[in-house]
């Protein structure tokens, strides 16, 4: 079979695309074949936004971005260094094992990290946080922090079936927006 028509049959397998930018500036892609494969790949703001010694959650493996052929895969972006307390993709990845819609899963996490911020609840509002999710059957979830930015932009993620690329609403655990 010749590369091109190769490549044109992985296309036609792929299924679900999801992706999610807007808010903030890590863009993470998980790809699913359905039952079969899941693909992924993240990035980060990068050195624009670069402190001297940060690190950031795309590196840490279970924080940014985790993937499980057995389950499927989640990733983030927001504030990394809340992702990494709880390692959000891979608390994501094992919800959903445990039976939790990829949405519920995310909400969980959101959970967890409000969670830590108990005794000083005006520090949560300083920062956004957003997973979103994909089990190996296609079924894909979102869950942000807070349900709109302090500009008032909607988080939201991008989803492509393979036929057609529409926008979703992230599910927000507070239904407000946030104050970064």
């Amino acid at each position: 079979m010749p590369p091109l028509a190769r490549r044109n049959l992985f296309h036609d397998k792929v299924r679900l695309t999801v992706t999610l930018t807007g808010i903030v500036f890590a863009v993470v892609l998980i790809v699913v074949e359905l039952g079969l494969f899941v693909g992924f790949t993240t990035t980060t703001s990068g050195l624009s936004w670069k402190i001297a010694g940060r690190v950031g959650d795309s590196p840490v493996l279970g924080a940014g971005l985790h993937v499980d052929n057995d389950v499927g895969a989640a990733g983030s972006t927001g504030r990394g260094e809340e992702n990494i307390k709880i390692s959000g993709a891979h608390t994501i990845v094992e919800m959903m094992r445990q039976g939790k819609s990829p949405t519920d899963a995310c909400l969980e996490a959101l959970h967890r990290v409000a969670r830590n911020y108990k005794a000083f609840p005006e520090r949560l509002k300083t920062f956004h946080l957003l997973f979103y999710a994909v089990n190996k059957d296609g079924e894909h979830g979102s869950g942000s922090l807070w349900a709109s930015n302090a500009r008032g932009v909607r988080a939201q993620y991008a989803v492509h079936d393979g036929t057609q690329a529409r926008l979703m609403p992230c599910t927000p655990l507070y239904d407000q927006a946030s104050g970064e």
